[in-house]
């Protein structure tokens, strides 16, 4: 406690020294009781010298001593560090509360009545600086217990687990460190998760790639596993095993084509629905209560075990039917919608796309699978194509009313185009480019059943669809040097945004990545 008459150069003075404050009750000043604030007083103030009750004549501090007039300090401190937490105890006390809550995240424990601090590069060097005469006892913890997905494992401090997620990202879990952290953030669609203390990012042998070197720099441990395979939920429930089995209302069926809403949205929303209706089976539909509906989404997370799109649309197709058909208010259900698990595009490469091409015996498939790869068109688009819409002079292929209700242009491959000729001249089809035996619409379901069975008979380890072809497309057109602008004009993106997705997926200068190892002479 430092006492005397007003002086505003001394007040300043007294501020320089870290922790003083003004006590209003004892008209005096008051800083901390520690060997740095006794020698600033001393260099402040030298006139005071052999004036202080506590500290008569000062000696020369020598290196860590306590000066021979300064009582014992009780060591009161005891710190714990526990993979990416410190457990710091001591007794309360605002000095030291103030500098606990200067170090970012800190929080109090109020069932172990201890601090929790992040253990950020620094924050354990500040805080044995602070309490350097106060510690009772200092435990580094090389290992620690951490929870994952409920099972607990041992994680080496220095350790950077890398688990690949059944949704297709990959979930990151290290202590701090600002260079990954920085790496992390340049990906795409990166996330924080603030509750499970862990990143993730879309996965993709690029970013796995780069996040394994960096960390093999600095010296880290990496761990890789994938994440197991877990139940699979119930099965929807079959009509046949409802009694008196209930189908999609006409109204909403008719609403819908009315709002000119897509074929396929037509038949995702009418199933969707008659699931939620079936569940309650013995209701009058129009009598089935908000508290209800929450009860059936939560079964198609918990028992179900239904992906996040499917959930998020068996909730867009409950919601049109009450409040497009029946006229009702807009309402918002208090069950969380899912966050949508964004991750990166499969993408094939040349040798994969030429695999493919070898694989297929009919002239019809080939075709259609080079239509797919050529010009990144759509499966639907694919199938409503009509002869009319090629045009050979301009080498351009018209795309009508594709998602969004707009047209596009999309390229016109000269070597497709004489594929397409022979495929012509063999099928003599008379409307549309590609039809059924019978000359009726070709089935949407026969193009998947034909690329499943024509990658079977390759090497090719990819789940592929007509969309992998499509994402490839804009992937292969990207590395080969074309504007950004023209592949979102042929794909008919709105945004400029979803297009840029592709950036992400090249391969272009991966290949001057250079492993760790390699440089090894071994």
């Amino acid at each position: 406690m430092i006492q005397f008459p007003f002086d505003r150069e001394k007040v300043n003075l007294v501020k320089q020294i870290d922790g003083a404050t003004w006590s209003q009750t004892r008209k005096a000043w008051h800083i901390p009781y520690t060997i740095e604030s006794y020698e600033n007083l001393i260099k402040l103030f030298p006139e005071t010298d052999g004036t202080i009750t506590e500290f008569s004549k000062p000696k020369p501090v020598a290196k860590k001593e306590i000066p021979a007039a300064l009582p014992l300090i009780e060591k009161d401190v005891n710190i714990e560090v526990t993979g990416r937490k410190i457990l710091l105890q001591l007794p309360k006390n605002d000095d030291d509360t103030r500098f606990i809550l200067s170090l970012r995240y800190s929080k109090w424990d109020k069932k172990d009545r201890q601090w929790i601090i992040p253990h950020y590069p620094g924050n354990l060097d500040q805080i044995k600086d602070r309490f350097k005469f106060r510690i009772n006892r200092l435990i580094v913890n090389e290992t620690t217990n951490i929870n994952i997905q409920g099972v607990e494992r041992n994680f080496v401090c220095n350790e950077l687990l890398i688990i690949k997620t059944l949704t297709g990202r990959l979930k990151l879990i290290f202590g701090f460190d600002s260079e990954i952290t920085k790496l992390l953030k340049s990906f795409a669609f990166y996330r924080w998760d603030a509750t499970n203390k862990w990143w993730s990012v879309p996965y993709s042998e690029r970013y796995l790639a780069e996040i394994k070197e960096l960390a093999l720099t600095k010296g880290m441990k990496v761990t890789f596993e994938e994440e197991p395979k877990g139940d699979k939920g119930l099965p929807k429930v079959a009509p046949e095993a409802v009694p008196n089995y209930r189908h999609c209302p006409d109204e909403m069926r008719q609403k819908l084509r009315e709002m000119r809403y897509s074929a396929s949205t037509l038949k995702t929303y009418t199933n969707l629905f008659e699931e939620f209706i079936n569940y309650y089976f013995r209701l009058d539909i129009n009598t089935i209560s908000e508290k209800q509906i929450i009860e059936f989404l939560r079964y198609l997370v918990t028992e179900r075990k239904v992906s996040a799109s499917y959930q998020n649309q068996a909730i867009n197709s409950i919601k049109f039917y009450y409040e497009k058909v029946l006229g009702g208010q807009r309402k918002f259900y208090f069950i969380d919608r899912p966050r949508k698990e964004h991750k990166l595009p499969e993408v094939l490469s040349t040798d994969e796309i030429k695999q493919l091409f070898a694989a297929v015996e009919n002239k019809k498939h080939r075709t259609i699978l080079m239509l797919g790869y050529s010009a990144g068109l759509r499966l639907g688009e694919i199938i409503r194509l009509k002869i009319n819409d090629i045009d050979r002079d301009r080498m351009q292929i018209r795309v009508v009313q594709s998602k969004g209700k707009k047209d596009r242009y999309a390229k016109l491959s000269v070597k497709f185009l004489a594929v397409m000729d022979e495929y012509i001249a063999e099928y003599h089809p008379k409307e549309y480019l590609f039809e059924g035996a019978d000359g009726d619409d070709y089935s949407s379901r026969s193009i998947q059943n034909m690329i499943r069975d024509v990658v079977a008979k390759t090497k090719i380890k990819k789940h592929v669809t007509m969309h992998t072809l499509r994402h490839t497309f804009a992937t292969h057109s990207l590395e080969n040097g074309v504007d950004l602008r023209y592949i979102q004009s042929m794909l008919g993106h709105e945004s400029s945004k979803t297009t840029e997705i592709y950036t992400h997926i090249t391969t272009k200068g991966f290949d001057q990545i250079k492993s760790p190892l390699d440089q090894l002479d071994l």
